[in-house]
């Protein structure tokens, strides 16, 4: 499967995970601290630094009916009205070219999840290089096709999305114009669980649209997203905060900064360690080949002396013939002298006598 190139960074299995930090509603309505958000994620090794392009009023109704109220007892956001909740997290649109500009000035890739076309058109006159689908979103086919026909990548969130809803998805996209896509298997519950988290679709995903697949990720911790690289995961998103103490929509899911160094340092082990399928000793283990055991002589032995369970023994290091030999070697006669800690060879064996 090609890589897919973002101005200086390439994502695919040729190269280390892709980290999107997601800043969300945790600037907490201050712009002094999005901009520290940023750095943090810079100083953390993140890869791209990702928004969210709304306002209430482009996602929901001003009403407070129980249908735009969330009821939910267990939910973070329980008991908030849709439109509240969205005017307290979303990111005000003349901060988005500051972030931008401070998250490329540190080397990062700065885009955003655009929520209806007037975000796309706003996104676009910023030029972003990519974009993102958030999962309440991934069945709305005409955002879909509006972002699709920029041309750009598009990597979108899978949560909730039966597979028809998913072929419904990349069939849009594709024909809209988006050559370049990109799944993230998402589990849309906040916080996500491990046990909830079905990392096994992975590589069904993949499998079956062809496309790169990687992981947005709401549990805790850095664990089910190293295992998802091992899945062939190629991009993850975390949610990012300086501090989950600080409160915001978003924090109790995000992770900190020394958290997502730890993701970055973790997920590149683990895309090292999945390498290729290989078997016998690799370039750098075979300078260990010598720690195997072998047969050695551990008496001395005369010429003509036939060797025993008393004079040769299976140990450390492995200069000798393989332990396979051992009993082969029984009985055999020695062609001639032999001192404690020589290794046996077969040059040293005639028939029996």
């Amino acid at each position: 499967m090609k890589d897919i190139k973002i101005l200086n960074k390439s994502i695919g299995f040729s190269n280390k995970p892709f980290i999107i930090a997601e800043m969300s509603g945790n600037h907490n309505q201050s712009l002094e601290r999005a901009l520290e958000i940023v750095e943090a994620a810079a100083r953390a090794g993140a890869d791209a630094l990702k928004i969210q392009t709304y306002t209430a009023d482009t996602l929901t109704l001003n009403l407070d009916t129980p249908d735009f109220v969330i009821s939910d007892p267990e939910s973070l956001w329980g008991n908030r009205s849709l439109y509240d909740l969205y005017n307290e997290a979303y990111t005000p649109w003349e901060w988005h070219k500051p972030i931008f500009d401070r998250a490329k000035e540190l080397g990062m890739i700065a885009f955003s999840t655009p929520f209806d076309d007037t975000a796309v058109d706003f996104l676009e006159e910023l030029d972003v290089p990519l974009y993102k689908i958030a999962s309440f979103e991934n069945t709305d086919l005409p955002l879909i096709k509006k972002v699709a026909s920029t041309g750009k990548p598009m990597i979108v969130s899978t949560g909730m999305a039966t597979v028809a809803e998913l072929d419904d998805l990349v069939r849009t996209a594709k024909e809209a114009g988006c050559n370049d896509l990109i799944l993230l298997k998402c589990t849309s519950t906040y916080p996500a669980t491990p046990e909830n988290t079905n990392i096994s679709t992975i590589p069904h995903m993949r499998e079956l649209f062809n496309v790169q697949v990687g992981l947005s990720d709401h549990t805790m911790g850095t664990g089910v997203a190293v295992a998802s690289v091992a899945f062939g995961a190629t991009v993850i998103e975390k949610h990012f905060t300086l501090s989950r103490e600080d409160g915001g929509v978003d924090s109790v899911f995000s992770m900190e900064p020394e958290e997502m160094r730890a993701l970055v340092v973790e997920t590149e082990r683990a895309w090292q360690a999945v390498g290729n399928i290989t078997y016998g000793p690799t370039q750098k283990e075979k300078a260990s080949l010598k720690f195997r055991r072998s047969i050695y002589v551990s008496k001395d032995i005369k010429a003509g002396e036939k060797f025993t369970t008393k004079n040769i023994k299976i140990v450390r290091p492995g200069y000798g013939l393989e332990p396979k030999y051992f009993d082969r070697i029984l009985g055999k006669v020695a062609t001639k002298e032999f001192k404690k800690g020589t290794p046996v060879t077969f040059e040293h064996i005639f028939n029996d006598r």
